[in-house]
C-alpha cells in the first residue's frame, strides 16, 4: 500500500522566522511605553510558557495590567501596530530573520506537502512570506483571520485536516500553546527550542508533558528527523 504524503504544518513565529527583535521587542516596547517599567524577554517568555497568550496584543494588555496600568484593548493594538509595521521602512517587522536554510523547503517539498497555521493576521504573515519565501508553496495557509478561536484551541488544525482528509499531518511549533493545539487536534507535534533559549529546560518539560514526538533546535533539523523515522 502506498502511504499518503504527509503534510508538515508550520507555525511562523520562532519556527519559520526569528522574532526576538520584531514581535517580542514590540511587546516589550509597548508595555514599557504605557507603564514606564522595564520589561525583559524572560518576563514575556514566562507568560508564553504559562499558555493562553498566543495573541501578542492581548499579552501586552495583560502585562501592562499586571504592572499596574489598565488599558483599552484597542489602545494597545494601535500603539503595537504603529511600532511593528512602522511607515513601511522603519517597522519592527523588518528586523525579522528567516530561519530555514537555503533550499530547505524545496527539498522538503519533494517528500512532503507544506502548510502554515499561525496566530499572525493574514496581512502580516503575507508581508514576511513575500519577503523571505515568495516561491515556497504553503497550502493550506491558515492565519488568525481564518479561525474564531486561536491557539491553543485546535480549530485551525481541525480546519486544515478537513481540507486534507486522510492525509497524515505534523505540526511544528515553539510554544506550549502550539503543543496543546496539536494534542487537542490529535496531530503529532514537533517542538522547536534553540540551545540558546533562556528557558529551554522549562520548555522541554512543557513539550514533554504535551506528548511532543521530539524537540528540535530549529527547523533545519527536520530533514534528519524524518530521515531517521
Amino acid at each position: 500500500m502506498v502511504m499518503a504524503r504527509a503534510l508538515i504544518v508550520f507555525d511562523m513565529d520562532g519556527v519559520l522566522v526569528e522574532v526576538t527583535e520584531s514581535y517580542r521587542e514590540t511587546i516589550r516596547r509597548t508595555v514599557e511605553h504605557f507603564t514606564g517599567k522595564p520589561v525583559t524577554c524572560d518576563m514575556i517568555q514566562a507568560y508564553k510558557n504559562a499558555g493562553g497568550w498566543n495573541n501578542d496584543w492581548a499579552l501586552s494588555q495583560r502585562m501592562a495590567a499586571d504592572l499596574g496600568v489598565d488599558l483599552e484593548y484597542q489602545t494597545v493594538v494601535d500603539h503595537f501596530q504603529k511600532l511593528f509595521l512602522g511607515n513601511g521602512s522603519d517597522g519592527m517587522i523588518l528586523r525579522e530573520k528567516w530561519i530555514g536554510g537555503e533550499g530547505l523547503f524545496e527539498r522538503l517539498s519533494h517528500s512532503f506537502d507544506l502548510a502554515i497555521y499561525t496566530g499572525r493576521p493574514r496581512y502580516e504573515a503575507g508581508l514576511t512570506l513575500n519577503r523571505f519565501a515568495p516561491s515556497v508553496i504553503f497550502d493550506p495557509y491558515m492565519t488568525a483571520d481564518d479561525v474564531l478561536r486561536g491557539k491553543p484551541h485546535p480549530e485551525g488544525l481541525e480546519k486544515i485536516r478537513r481540507q486534507r482528509p486522510g492525509q497524515p499531518i505534523w505540526y511544528i511549533g515553539d510554544t506550549v500553546d502550539d503543543a496543546r493545539c496539536a494534542r487537542a487536534a490529535g496531530v503529532p507535534f514537533l517542538g522547536v527550542a534553540s540551545q540558546a533559549h533562556s528557558t529551554r529546560a522549562e520548555l522541554l518539560a512543557l513539550f514533554q508533558a504535551e506528548n511532543a514526538v521530539a524537540v528540535l533546535d530549529d527547523i533545519n533539523q527536520l530533514e534528519a528527523f524524518f530521515a531517521n523515522r
